[in-house]
């Protein structure tokens, strides 16, 4: 369907289960996913930009669909900046937003990001590095489900040395987090968190979290019948009658 839309040049939101994809032009503009950093905490993580800053931009420009350029005349970021780190939000957002899905997929025409321009990224583009993306999961640790499961630590193995990138998810995998929820703690990009996360399970340091075995119903017993106590002075006249026929 992405690829249908950019050969007919069409503007609007490309709505899915796992996130929303912009268009202009048939161009893939900007992109989210909840289980995804947006381009705000990606922008604010690393100190560069202040939330107060981040906050005035969508108010003042916002509602015009300006707030990239907005930043960039304000000098709160530098052209080039705002683009590595829009693009950097984009990617990981489509990964997720055009990950196998059931459920359908819609386009608005006409819908448009308050984001506004700032380096439209060809369709093919788009759907090529998601399929390396996920290809490259899939090489690290293929598991079912992993994209999207909490982790949790397994024990560190003695004598293991770790990069301080990976300490630092390890140190997050408590099993409750997914990587989407580490990556918005450390401000990093979610699919960077994941191929993280592939190695660290690849390595036994961390795991999808145990279930607890679902326990047996109790057994069920077939229950005898009970009857009420019989009527004895019925009984006694019944025989009485039974034997003065007699």
């Amino acid at each position: 369907m992405l690829l249908r839309l950019a050969s007919e040049r069409a503007t609007g939101a490309l709505l899915r289960d796992r996130g929303t994809l912009y268009l202009v032009d048939g161009q893939v503009v900007h992109a989210e996913s909840p289980a995804a950093p947006g381009l705000d905490v990606l922008l604010t993580a690393g100190g560069r930009l202040h939330a107060d800053g981040w906050q005035e931009a969508l108010r003042e420009a916002g509602s015009y669909g300006r707030v990239g350029r907005y930043l960039v005349e304000r000098g709160t970021v530098s052209g080039g900046e705002l683009e590595i780190c829009h693009l950097g939000a984009l990617y990981d957002a489509a990964f997720f937003a055009l990950s196998p899905s059931r459920g359908p997929s819609r386009f608005r025409y006409g819908v448009a990001h308050w984001i506004g321009p700032v380096r439209p990224v060809a369709a093919e583009a788009v759907e090529r590095e998601t399929l390396r993306r996920r290809e490259l999961l899939a090489r690290l640790w293929a598991h079912p489900g992993s994209d999207t499961a909490p982790v949790v630590r397994t024990g560190m193995v003695p004598g293991t040395r770790l990069a301080a990138r990976h300490r630092a998810v390890l140190e997050l995998a408590d099993g409750v987090r997914t990587a989407g929820d580490i990556a918005h703690v450390l401000g990093r990009p979610a699919f960077h968190t994941l191929v993280d996360v592939h190695r660290l399970a690849a390595a036994g340091l961390v795991e999808p979290p145990r279930r607890p075995a679902t326990p047996l119903p109790p057994p069920v017993f077939a229950r005898a019948e009970t009857f009420p106590d019989p009527d004895v002075a019925l009984l006694r006249r019944l025989r009485d009658a039974l034997e003065a026929t007699l």
